[in-house]
């Protein structure tokens, strides 16, 4: 297991049209395997317009998808592991936003299903209803990977302390969090719930959004960052197109964990936190 490598972050512009997203993020990601990234991640909804009627239109079956197909093929054609930031995803008569994780050889590693759905009255007037075209996953997901055993989980997914927690005692190191929060939770939240994450679970934690349009119907926060450990923000994009390469180093996450040992102190003589059913992780 590698104990540095790069991670990069796919910050790109959601337009209405599947193709021009596909051809902009396949040319991202090559991008992003020439600056040396290991693992690369695009953001949540990265071929499609995140507005809920969209949704079942855009929505692809795996394995046959073009949007699954070009995320496989450039996992493979890059050498990276790559989080395909997420993507409606029709099962049967169902939808869901479904993030798809492959690994160098083009095999996917595993898929997270949306489990809190961002159904939501904002200061301003905006509202969100995903459940009107979307189901709900029910499964924490951590990937292992020969950089690291990683978890995802998406936006709303990360407002969750236990969900998150879940993934860290399942091993995660590192835990990608594909987003699109809007221009009123982004300058409220972004920043803090991921350095409260990392700082909670002493893990690297990395937010991947989509670039801003300020003339989309939902407006992206924009801003992807690299949050470390200690709860620093390595680095963070602006607001439009970009992509941010940063170094992750494992040893950090040993370093602190062994300085201030939270995992370590919890009183599970007194509480736990568990999974109700063994079927929920994958």
């Amino acid at each position: 297991m590698d104990r540095k490598f790069k991670v990069a972050v796919c910050q790109l512009k959601v337009v209405e049209e599947k193709v021009r997203n596909l051809s902009r993020a396949r040319e991202m990601i090559g991008r992003a395997a020439g600056e040396g990234a290991a693992l690369v991640v695009l953001p949540e909804m990265f071929n499609c317009p995140y507005v809920a009627r969209f949704f079942p239109g855009y929505a692809e079956s795996y394995p046959e998808g073009e949007s699954i197909q070009m995320l496989a093929r450039a996992a493979r054609e890059e050498g990276v592991y790559l989080v395909g930031g997420s993507l409606p995803e029709k099962d049967g008569e169902q939808v869901y936003n479904t993030s798809f994780i492959f690994a160098p050889d083009g095999t996917m590693l595993g898929r997270h299903r949306k489990m809190h759905l961002f159904d939501v009255d904002l200061p301003g007037g905006l509202r969100v209803r995903e459940s009107s075209t979307l189901g709900a996953g029910n499964r924490v997901t951590v990937v292992s990977t020969s950089l690291c055993p990683l978890g995802v989980a998406i936006c709303y997914d990360v407002r969750f302390p236990e969900l998150i927690r879940l993934m860290v005692l399942k091993g995660a190191r590192v835990v990608v969090i594909p987003a699109a929060f809007n221009m009123t939770t982004g300058p409220a939240h972004w920043d803090l719930l991921f350095r409260m994450r990392a700082i909670d679970n002493q893990a690297y934690f990395i937010g991947a959004s989509p670039a801003r349009d300020p003339m989309a119907s939902y407006v992206a926060y924009g801003h992807s960052l690299v949050v470390d450990p200690w709860g620093n923000v390595v680095d963070r994009a602006g607001e439009g197109e970009e992509i941010l390469c940063v170094e992750i180093d494992l040893d950090l996450v040993e370093q602190v964990r062994g300085e201030l040992p939270l995992l370590r102190h919890r009183r599970t003589d007194v509480y736990a936190l568990e999974l109700l059913s063994p079927d929920s992780i994958c």
